[in-house]
């Protein structure tokens, strides 16, 4: 299967050093056999239809160059578009950066591969969040497969587990704590007092949080993963905007400190069911499964055969991601044959 990835960054980069590493044994196997045929970052694409090899496709993302001007065959200013649109490939990785907003530049991307034919997997909540009636339209309109577990819960088999093994049962409710950064926090002013702005310096150099962490800690990245799992679990045609929100800026360790001393944690927790679409700060018994510590994510299914299922794991990193990518990858190649 040929493959192209739009977006070299961290998550490209993560996802290629995966194929590297698994390479033997994706091959003999699980006789999955991947060859990436084109590159796309900032600065333009490298292209080879007989395949690029992953190790050099690595040391362009390690140098401070863009692929096209470290690799031989690189374009430098060719789009994504114009790689999606000449690039003979099977399936497209779409990795660019998340705008919730309009989805841009991913939903372009995304669209364009579908209408030609060509499957999809992503990592960027952005398109989901704007679009995801439309897209899953657009999928079966196409017939291409149309993977993005990635969007929620890192290496969670979030989707996997509801959509494969657990596909017999209905969904009814979904309760999450879904953002690493937030549970960080939460968890350093429960445990050890310390002021939410040393938390979230702290949370920064250690590279939880971004620069600008307005998104995780005013509980919009949280809302963004509510709304698509509220759209594939529960059927709910719903935008971000739908969702209540209410972020942890207001929550010191005084209140952390309180809630632990009386048997309880608080949690940025996110909730979609029939009528209820939020995310806002919980008071969770200290042995209930959502009361994860540090950088760690979980989520409860509430399903009408299985009762309540509650996964827990890393939700953000670029390893985790990709273990999330990669499983849709194989798992494409295998619906469809190769």
């Amino acid at each position: 299967m040929k493959v192209t990835l739009i977006g070299f960054g961290n998550l490209g980069q993560g996802l290629a050093r995966v194929l590297l590493e698994k390479e033997e044994y994706l091959e003999k196997e699980a006789g999955v056999f991947l060859e990436i045929v084109a590159a796309v970052d900032s600065g333009g694409a490298v292209t080879d239809e007989g395949g690029i090899d992953i190790e050099e496709l690595l040391e362009a993302g390690e140098s401070e160059d863009t692929v096209a001007e470290y690799l031989d065959g690189g374009e430098k200013g060719t789009s994504a578009l114009e790689v999606i649109r000449n690039v003979d490939s099977d399936l497209v990785v779409e990795l660019t950066p998340t705008s919730i907003k309009d989805g841009e530049p991913g939903l372009t991307h995304i669209k364009e591969s579908m209408n030609l034919g060509k499957h999809v997997v992503t990592s960027n909540k952005g398109p989901l969040v704007v679009a995801f009636q439309e897209l899953e339209k657009l999928r079966e309109d196409t017939g291409v497969e149309f993977r993005y577990s990635a969007t929620v819960g890192g290496a969670m088999p979030i989707f996997g587990l509801a959509k494969g093994q657990m596909s017999g049962d209905s969904v009814s409710e979904i309760r999450g704590v879904l953002n690493g950064t937030t549970n960080y926090i939460l968890t350093r002013m429960s445990e050890e007092g310390a002021p939410f702005d040393v938390v979230l310096s702290e949370a920064q150099e250690l590279g939880f949080a971004e620069e600008d962490p307005t998104l995780d800690i005013e509980g919009i990245d949280t809302a963004a993963k509510v709304t698509i799992l509220a759209n594939a679990f529960l059927e709910r045609n719903v935008k971000l905007d739908d969702v209540d929100v209410e972020g942890i800026s207001r929550i010191g360790p005084k209140v952390t400190q309180l809630a632990r001393d009386t048997g309880y944690e608080v949690k940025l927790v996110g909730v979609a069911n029939s009528d209820t679409l939020e995310v806002g700060p919980k008071l969770i018994p200290s042995g209930d499964p959502l009361a994860v510590k540090g950088s760690l994510n979980s989520v409860t299914l509430k399903t009408d055969l299985a009762k309540e299922i509650t996964i827990t794991g890393f939700g953000a990193g670029p390893r985790e991601t990709s273990s999330a990518l990669l499983g849709d990858i194989v798992n494409i190649y295998k619906s469809v044959g190769g």
